[in-house]
């Protein structure tokens, strides 16, 4: 199981404001808050951050790397998907089936990480 995902930015508030509007569609709130960080608590102990760079460089896109969120139905993949498209996300893949009982919608974050939303079942 994995405790926490951190994803990187170069723009604290505007990468706030977006995951505050995106994550509320899990009830996740947040949680620990410094100049350097920002972490989501979901109801499962899980957590999601953003993050300035430890190093002090720009944060970049991880090739290969993706953060999926897990979603209840394949309607609140619709609607996930469709509110992180409505808050400025580059559409990835829209959210639809992608083989037996998976169904999935793929985007960017304003600073560009790919991230998923996905519901098996």
């Amino acid at each position: 199981m994995i405790g926490y995902v951190t994803v990187g930015t170069n723009d604290m508030t505007r990468a706030a404001a977006f995951y505050d509007a995106l994550l509320a569609e899990f009830g996740a709130k947040r949680g620990w808050e410094s100049e350097r960080y920002l972490a989501w608590n979901f109801t499962n102990g899980q957590m999601l951050l953003i993050i300035k760079p430890i190093d002090g460089r720009e944060a970049t896109v991880g090739n290969g790397m993706m953060v999926s969120l897990g979603a209840t139905s394949a309607a609140h993949v619709d609607a996930v998907y469709a509110r992180a498209i409505a808050l400025g996300a580059q559409d990835e893949g829209p959210a639809g089936p992608r083989g037996d009982n998976f169904y999935a919608g793929y985007f960017r974050d304003l600073d560009g990480n790919k991230l998923a939303v996905y519901y098996a079942g």
